[in-house]
């Protein structure tokens, strides 16, 4: 028996008692992933990317992990909940235009000192300040980084567009009017290069796609490393008691905590790790997020049709977008209908052998999108659900 049948048989044990469609998350797999983090981080602590994961209790388990540090959230009102939940270190990642949220942190003293907010034009900190409704509470911000590679002078771009801050003296300008401005004050930098953390040097069948990205990521790498320690040095004159320069995520943690200027590492789909982060040569994690459907029809010999799973990942359309059966191996999507919203229809030499109910295993494309799907996950250990846990949309809290 392949390791991967071995795992379907016990996921297919542990949720026997349970109709599909059902989420899991192997604890095994996800706690190995979780030492793999902190291993690569090498001492540096990793900040939990909160979006990946979308599950308090999963949020907690791995906090309580040595070489875990604090959240990095995706909105402001998710901010504030996991503040009031107990989380003391809530690093909001991304600019926000939410006024009444802004308004209840500036007027509370507990939810002031947990969260950070991000910030890159002197217009934001305008919008806070508007938006304070009386509150005095001192607003901590972070400034972030753009860490896209520019080649050809400038007309050719390679990671996200994200902030306009690029240069030292940009940072630099940007942390003298958080300073100079009463209520606020500069604790970190950010920077986040997506294009060599998140994207796959091993692209399965395409040696020449491969070799590109591995030849574009090094010179990134290279490029960011003495851009992003300029950087901390100019803010560092300005903001000379900075606690913090984050930098990194799940395909590059061994590569940015090797950089003096950084001081913690964000990660968090590799705890997870989906689809998208099975094609890197620097690291290997194990599957540890999977949701069943269940076999409805067998139209033929060699198909059969699960029920739903058109759960499409966000990002540029494409077919890497999608889900991937994994469990039975062999199975694949019709190409004319893909993952259906209703219904599936999957073909393969496996398909004869599922009969109506059984379970069908996917891997999403991407992390804790998953968990807007589904309102609880079953935790496995061994061949048993060991607990049930609500996801965000389990509380009733969806934020985006």
């Amino acid at each position: 028996m392949t390791p991967r049948a071995a795992d379907r048989a016990r996921y297919d044990r542990a949720t026997a008692h349970l109709d599909a469609p059902v989420a899991v998350v192997d604890l095994e797999a996800f706690d190995d992933n979780a030492a793999d983090l902190v291993r690569r981080a090498a001492g540096k602590p990793v900040r939990v990317a909160s979006k990946s994961v979308r599950c308090r209790a999963l949020l907690e388990r791995v906090l309580a992990r040595d070489g875990f540090a604090g959240l990095m959230s995706f909105t402001l009102a998710e901010s504030l909940w996991l503040a009031r939940s107990g989380f003391e270190d809530v690093l909001l990642a991304y600019p926000s235009a939410d006024r009444g949220g802004f308004a209840e942190l500036a007027a509370d003293p507990k939810l002031a000192a947990a969260v950070t907010v991000m910030v890159d034009d002197p217009a934001q900190l305008e919008l806070i300040d508007r938006a304070r409704d009386g509150g005095r509470e001192e607003i901590r911000v972070c400034l972030e980084l753009d860490t896209s590679l520019r080649l050809l002078g400038g007309r050719v771009r390679i990671g996200a567009l994200r902030s306009p801050l690029r240069e030292p003296a940009q940072l630099a300008e940007m942390a003298r009017s958080a300073v100079r401005r009463p209520g606020f004050r500069l604790v970190g930098v950010m920077a986040y290069e997506g294009h060599v953390a998140g994207v796959g040097d091993v692209v399965a069948g395409r040696p020449l796609r491969s070799r590109a990205v591995r030849v574009m990521q090094n010179a990134a790498r290279k490029e960011l490393a003495a851009r992003r320690a300029a950087v901390v040095r100019a803010v560092r004159a300005v903001a000379p008691d900075l606690e913090f320069v984050n930098g990194g995520g799940t395909g590059s943690v061994q590569h940015t905590a090797a950089e003096d200027a950084v001081t913690e590492i964000a990660a968090g789909s590799g705890l997870y790790l989906p689809r998208l982060f099975d094609n890197y040569s620097s690291f290997t994690g194990r599957p540890a997020a999977l949701f069943a459907q269940p076999v409805v029809r067998r139209p033929g010999v060699g198909v059969v049709t699960v029920l739903g799973g058109g759960y499409p990942a966000s990002g540029a359309a494409g077919p890497d977008r999608s889900p991937v059966p994994y469990l039975p191996e062999g199975l694949r999507y019709d190409p004319q209908e893909g993952a259906g919203e209703v219904q599936t229809p999957l073909h393969g030499s496996a398909a004869d052998d599922l009969l109506i109910g059984d379970k069908v295993w996917f891997r999403h494309a991407k992390a804790g999108e998953l968990c807007e799907r589904f309102d609880e996950l079953r935790l496995v250990e061994g061949d048993a659900v060991v607990a049930t846990v609500p996801t965000y949309r389990g509380e009733g809290r969806t934020f985006l």
